[in-house]
């Protein structure tokens, strides 16, 4: 088990590390503590990762951790209604319970599929607009149409562009996610040249 340095836990968040090692011992495992780190001379702690993606802040959690934040689970029908207007996404069944969801909006996304980098926009939501209540994670991926239900994905947020939003008309939708793939293929672009430099 690998923690931060400030990692606490159990009833008022007592516990801390050297407990954890007490019960390593016992139950079987090993812990392993990060050191403390600074970025631009902030103490980087995972409240302040944990607070950065409540607010939808992926940018700035991805810059604390200095990698990518990633969701993990398997493929999972949903309702379809993304194909139904030229958007067919991946609907992303969380494979931890207990998770860290970052807030509800439209991300950069990418994820590695067969060995292959692909980019796309991720929705986390409800889908006010078409009257869903539950909350879902669903992938539109740029340039791709093959079946993935039933496999195992694991995808980064690069960067959030908007909040979650209610629209009046399915077309008002279509179009706030034409805009939503422009401004994600514009980062895109900008990201593979900028690492083509330093490549």
């Amino acid at each position: 088990m690998i923690i931060g340095y400030d990692h606490r836990f159990g009833r008022n968040r007592n516990a801390n590390i050297e407990d954890l090692k007490r019960f390593g011992k016992t139950l079987g495992f090993e812990v392993e503590e990060i050191s403390k780190q600074e970025l631009e001379d902030v103490a980087i702690s995972s409240t302040k990762v944990r607070k950065a993606l409540v607010s939808g802040n992926v940018a700035l959690a991805n810059s604390y951790l200095s990698a990518p934040f990633m969701l993990n689970g398997v493929v999972v029908k949903g309702k379809s209604l993304g194909r139904t207007i030229g958007y067919p996404t991946a609907n992303l069944e969380i494979a931890e319970d207990y998770k860290l969801i970052p807030a509800q909006g439209v991300y950069v996304a990418k994820a590695i599929i067969n060995g292959k980098p692909v980019f796309g926009m991720m929705n986390i939501g409800t889908n006010p607009t078409v009257g869903g209540e539950k909350q879902t994670i669903e992938t539109y991926f740029f340039d791709f149409d093959e079946d993935l239900y039933g496999q195992q994905l694991e995808i980064q947020l690069l960067e959030r562009i908007r909040e979650e939003k209610t629209f009046d008309t399915i077309d008002e939708l279509v179009a706030a996610m034409k805009t939503d793939e422009a401004f994600s293929r514009n980062y895109i672009a900008a990201l593979e040249k900028s690492n083509s430099q330093n490549a």
